[in-house]
């Protein structure tokens, strides 16, 4: 039986304004990066965007959740799906391009599948995910390339560092589903980015020594964009999509972030990719098509 939600005009703007959002972040966290560290740009992310989410809980009158177990799965939901993603993407784009990051990062949906196939039960591994996991680990392959994988270059340990990132996006979203599904969208995006900066302002401070306020004006710009908009406002816009559109139409926006980012890494930074890079985002895109089914259906 076909359960996949229609996605309505607004549900497309809406997808696709959420897909610009995150497509420009990778550009202004490379910004940002000029003049910040990395663990300490992902400290201005997690902490600006969860105080702006409290903003808005308190407008909404929200209450927020008062048992030490839920705090506890904040805490870990930052660290599954905040500080270690985000610190190991950050650190990836000082050594590759803001457009080969984001065509990795379209990697998470298909570990999204394999992890949620694992740990959740009604999300079973069907031949047609199978091929669709194979075929976009293919693209990925082809993207990072056999000699990188081999030589280990700082290239090629950033893609991977990346990868890394991916993975524990699709253990977050294990993560959510399992202990934080029961709260208001808001909450609980406010929650784990509150858990995400517990972690990552002491562990900045360690790693990277005490931030400076005393930052250029374009870093506090890129500061704010990736904060404020590519980040709280880009979490109450995806949970929006959720709500009207489902899980599998709000995947596309994985198809939808790297040709946002590609396209300003290459009219900002002059960034170029190889014909590899994009034969590979090609694989892994096709495989993103076949794990969602619907050309399928209507074959």
């Amino acid at each position: 039986m076909n359960t996949q939600k229609t996605l309505t005009p607004r549900a497309w703007a809406d997808l696709l304004l959420l897909g610009l959002l995150w497509g420009a972040s990778f550009l202004s966290i490379r910004i940002a990066l000029n003049e910040v560290a990395p663990i300490t740009t992902v400290a201005h992310r997690t902490l600006w965007a969860a105080l702006a989410l409290w903003l808005y809980v308190v407008f909404r009158r929200l209450s927020a959740p008062k048992d030490i177990r839920i705090w506890a799965a904040f805490l870990g939901m930052g660290l599954l799906n905040n500080v270690i993603p985000f610190s190991l993407m950050a650190w990836g784009q000082l050594h590759i391009e803001t457009g080969l990051t984001s065509i990795l990062n379209a990697a998470t949906a298909i570990w999204g599948v394999l992890i949620a196939a694992l740990f959740l039960a009604d999300e079973r591994l069907t031949l047609r995910k199978s091929l669709g996991v194979c075929v976009g680990f293919t693209g990925v392959v082809v993207v990072i390339g056999i000699d990188n994988l081999t030589k280990l270059s700082v290239q090629s340990l950033a893609q991977l560092a990346v990868i890394a990132g991916t993975l524990s996006y699709a253990f977050a979203g294990v993560w959510a589903r399992k202990f934080l599904s029961s709260l208001a969208p808001p909450v609980a995006a406010a929650g784990m980015l509150t858990g995400a900066s517990l972690i990552v302002l002491p562990l900045a401070y360690i790693v990277e020594g005490p931030p400076t306020l005393m930052l250029s004006l374009p870093t506090w710009g890129a500061i704010g964009y990736y904060a404020l908009l590519g980040t709280a406002g880009a979490y109450l816009l995806y949970y929006r999509v959720l709500a009207v559109a489902g899980s599998g139409n709000l995947m596309l926006v994985t198809l939808i972030i790297p040709p946002v980012a590609i396209t300003l890494g290459a009219l900002v930074l002059g960034e170029t990719l190889s014909s590899d890079v994009w034969l590979g985002f090609a694989l892994l895109a096709l495989g993103l098509i076949i794990i969602d089914g619907r050309l399928f259906r209507h074959a």
